[in-house]
């Protein structure tokens, strides 16, 4: 990977896909500046626990694997579909990513996703970011449903679910060849999922609309 020169840091810079209160969403970029975020975030072993077999990335797993994988997610579908890099607004720090894409086993659903670097866990930033991505899918992309999956023993990715007004949907297990160094408990995995008029019914709730 090589560093953006002047031109392409301008234009990155001004690619902001999605901002809250906290939080600024944008592409990632073909640069070392990104390598070095992600394998930060990659390299800690609890961030990592419920993933990839809870074994860390290495920096040219990062370099050949992660970031060509975000990147051509985000290509493919132009911007509207893939991973974005999660910026802290009142610093510029790099907190992690989202994803927000078609579902892997059904394209028709949108997959909500994200990662962040345990610095910024317990202070409700997984669930801003993703309260703004569930807005943006069904009030601007017309989306009829969102889902979200995890491990059984991430308590915290189900209770960021659960506050997005997710319902548990499925229960599955996670195959064996796939994830060699955990046992069958250990793969067990759950699926959410959200409709648009469960959330829209949800928000007039909220807004004290009759």
């Amino acid at each position: 990977m090589r560093p953006l020169n002047g031109g392409e840091r301008a234009r990155a810079a001004r690619a902001v896909f999605l901002e809250t209160d906290r939080l600024i969403l944008r592409p990632f970029t073909a640069c070392d500046e990104d390598v070095e975020n992600l394998f930060a975030l990659d390299s800690d072993p609890e961030v990592m626990r419920f993933l990839n077999n809870g074994r860390p990335h290495t920096r040219t797993e990062i370099v050949e694997k992660v970031l060509p994988h975000y990147l051509e997610q985000t290509a493919r579908h132009r911007g509207t579909y893939g991973f974005w890099a999660a910026i802290e607004r009142a610093s510029g720090a790099f907190l992690g990513w989202f994803h927000f894409r078609p579902y892997r086993h059904a394209p028709e659903e949108i997959e909500l996703g994200y990662r962040l670097m345990r610095s910024a866990w317990g202070k409700g930033l997984a669930t801003e970011g993703s309260r703004a991505l569930i807005r943006r899918g069904f009030d601007e992309y017309g989306v009829d449903r969102i889902v979200a999956d995890t491990l059984v023993g991430n308590v915290r990715s189900r209770r960021v679910m659960e506050a997005l007004g997710m319902t548990l949907e499925a229960e599955f297990t996670l195959d064996e060849d796939e994830f060699p160094f955990w046992n069958a408990d250990q793969r067990r995995g759950v699926k959410y999922s959200l409709t648009r008029d469960r959330w829209q019914a949800a928000s007039q709730r909220a807004a004290g609309a009759p």
